[in-house]
């Protein structure tokens, strides 16, 4: 027996040991690999694109990026420590280069020097957000300059870097910026539209709207599914979830109660501010689901299904049917309701994170609903979700 374990001991011990010479070999390679295409970055010529472009990709970068500075020490210190970090890197030494590449390629990142000749940094970012909104723009400046950079973040920038700066903080800051640019992309909303089964929609971009297919949608965005014994199933629709961002209660209907099409059923909240649906059909309420009451995170992963807020015993469905979405009509409404939210967002000036502020383009967002002020709040519920 404890040769037995002595031998299963250096059997893992052999295994751990593998493992950890393989990942050294893999990140010796991968770094020779990205030491290989900084060379090579020295020695091509781009003058057809711009006269002081140096580029440099590796495989599978974490983003690509775009730099402009009129010191080529900088440019050089800059694309040597983010290639061997895993970074696609292109390097200009003046503004219009910066603006025609833009128009060519696609980049996450431009950083862009505030103080050079010709075409300074903050008309470097004004131009670049006008060509290029989704490009997330860092100011690098020195210590005289920190307010003027500042000052391009509302222009659009998201950020700027002091220099002098070390290896490590340079890093450090551009890692932080790649997870907000992440965090903010996974956050806007696209506007395509899926049917789908109920079961396939874990499995489908969360940055896109879905409808399962078989499900009504009424006009104040709830959704509605008929069962066997001729009652329905209601909850709220993925326009209105996604668009209000985290539900942190469920004010349920009263069992029994008596509801005509288009009274108050029931209500979700987020923070201090609450949010009305209307009841798709007459009739009466037999049952609500209060299991959801201890998962409400259940909805961020979808919000039809066995996520429905209460059943009502319809008096009229043969009517009222006629009313609401399904299939294809559903899909129209939803792409009429989504131009119609960005219209309306644009009209109230779009306060708050996510919004559609000056600079934002024309996007949609995660929780947008929710970060209007009250104003905004209370006309943009008057119109979707008080039809």
């Amino acid at each position: 027996m404890g040769l037995f374990i002595l031998a299963v001991i250096v059997f893992v011990l052999a295994d751990m040991l593998l493992r950890y010479i393989l990942k050294g070999m893999k990140e010796k390679k991968l770094r020779e690999e990205r030491e290989a295409a900084l060379a090579v970055s020295l020695r091509l010529d781009f003058s057809r694109e711009a006269k002081s472009l140096r580029r440099a990709e590796v495989q599978n970068p974490k983003a690509r990026i775009l730099s402009v500075d009129d010191e080529a020490v900088i440019l050089d210190s800059f694309r040597k420590i983010l290639v061997l970090d895993g970074y696609s890197v292109d390097t200009v030494e003046t503004g219009p280069e910066a603006l025609g590449l833009i128009q060519q390629h696609h980049y996450d990142f431009l950083f862009t020097d505030l103080k050079m000749p010709g075409m300074n940094g903050e008309e470097v970012t004004k131009a670049a957000k006008h060509l290029r909104p989704d490009i997330d723009v860092i100011i690098i400046t020195g210590y005289a300059t920190v307010e003027s950079a500042v000052e391009c973040m509302k222009f659009g920038a998201m950020d700027y870097i002091q220099k002098p700066f070390t290896e490590s903080e340079l890093l450090d800051l551009v890692g932080k910026f790649h997870i907000r640019r992440q965090e903010r992309v996974s956050n806007e909303l696209k506007p395509r539209v899926h049917i789908s089964q109920v079961s396939e929609l874990s499995s489908l971009p969360t940055a896109e709207f879905a409808i399962p297919g078989g499900v009504f949608i009424s006009k104040g965005h709830c959704w509605l599914t008929m069962e066997e014994d001729g009652s329905v199933k209601v909850g709220i629709d993925d326009f209105a979830k996604k668009l209000l961002g985290r539900i942190d209660d469920v004010e349920f209907p009263n069992l029994g109660m008596s509801v005509k099409a288009g009274q108050p059923l029931f209500s979700v909240r987020h923070g201090q501010r609450t949010l009305p649906f209307q009841a798709p059909v007459s009739g009466r309420v037999t049952k609500v689901n209060k299991l959801l009451s201890d998962r409400l995170e259940a909805l961020d992963v979808t919000p039809y299904g066995r996520n429905w807020i209460c059943k009502i015993d319809a008096d009229d469905l043969d009517t009222e049917l006629k009313g609401l979405k399904i299939g294809k009509t559903a899909v129209n409404f939803y792409q009429a309701e989504i131009d119609h939210f960005v219209e309306s967002i644009k009209e109230t000036g779009g306060t708050g994170n996510g919004s559609l502020g000056a600079g934002s383009g024309e996007s949609l967002h995660v929780g947008q609903l929710a970060n209007l002020d009250d104003h905004e709040w209370n006309m943009i519920v008057g119109k979707f979700f008080r039809p």
